[in-house]
């Protein structure tokens, strides 16, 4: 694989339509332009294809079903078989709200062609609220911060030999043969929470490598959140149950106990945590 390689940038949405626009203008304001654009529109027909610097978004759609939460893993899945299919030979999964630096994609195509059975992940700077003007789409690494949870090379570093349990689906980047090895993301998990971390167990074990690359910077763009994620909570409930029957512990838990602190969660005799 050459660093020319076909490189496709994949995300996924219901709403977030203002924050999918910046994203689109930065990924346009990029060193180096994907050569697909793929949007998984979780069942919300207001999404539609979109062309803009010239790098037109495609739209494939997902059903979703409210009762159950977004389905963000067979969303993933859709989307990133879909590059591929069109001939991707490098796809760079990057979260709705996230802003692609400007040498993102550059970053990602160049260290996924060298080491194609590492999946690699880039640092992200969460950022304050949008000023008047909004975020400087050309200058977005005048507010670089990454998240101190994270590891975060420097522009031009790579470390490999990640700990696969700080995989995030915020930013990353892969292979083909990477994504076929690692059988994509189970689509047990509905709605929010483990998925990615289910993934990232799933590619360790068939083998794939994890690395960082301080070149491929992102920025999350500002919104509400609670903490922990009240909103999520039946969905957290159930995905860490599915977690669990695969692996034999709970993830999230902190925003478990949490939950159990705050009377929202309870954890039976047997020890599976449901809706208190």
């Amino acid at each position: 694989m050459s660093t020319a390689a076909a490189t496709a940038v994949v995300t996924l949405a219901r709403g977030r339509h203002e924050h999918l626009a910046a994203q689109h203008l930065s990924v346009c304001h990029g060193t180096r332009r994907p050569d697909d654009y793929v949007l998984a529109s979780m069942d919300d027909p207001s999404l539609v294809e979109a062309t803009t610097g010239g790098l037109r978004r495609r739209v494939v759609p997902v059903a979703a079903s409210a009762a159950a939460g977004l389905p963000l893993a067979a969303a993933r899945n859709l989307a990133i078989g879909t590059a591929f299919d069109a001939g991707a030979e490098v796809v760079v999964g990057l979260d709705a709200d996230c802003l692609a630096g400007r040498r993102l994609v550059a970053a990602y195509a160049d260290v996924v062609a060298r080491r194609p059975g590492t999946i690699w992940s880039g640092p992200v700077t969460y950022l304050d609220p949008r000023p008047a003007g909004g975020y400087p789409l050309g200058d977005l690494e005048l507010l670089d911060d990454p998240h101190p949870a994270r590891p975060a090379p420097a522009p031009g570093v790579e470390e490999d030999g990640a700990d696969p349990r700080l995989f995030w689906s915020l930013s990353f980047a892969l292979s083909r043969e990477a994504w076929e090895r690692s059988g994509g993301f189970c689509e047990d998990y509905v709605g929010y929470g483990a998925e990615d971390t289910d993934f990232a167990r799933r590619a360790d074990r068939a083998g794939l490598d994890f690395g960082w690359v301080g070149s491929a910077r992102a920025y999350h763009q500002h919104h509400p959140v609670s903490r922990p994620p009240v909103e999520h909570l039946d969905a957290i409930l159930r995905n860490a149950g599915v977690f669990h029957g695969y692996w034999g512990e709970w993830p999230m838990l902190g925003w478990l106990e949490e939950f159990e602190r705050r009377g929202l969660a309870v954890r039976d005799a047997d020890g599976r945590w449901r809706r208190a």
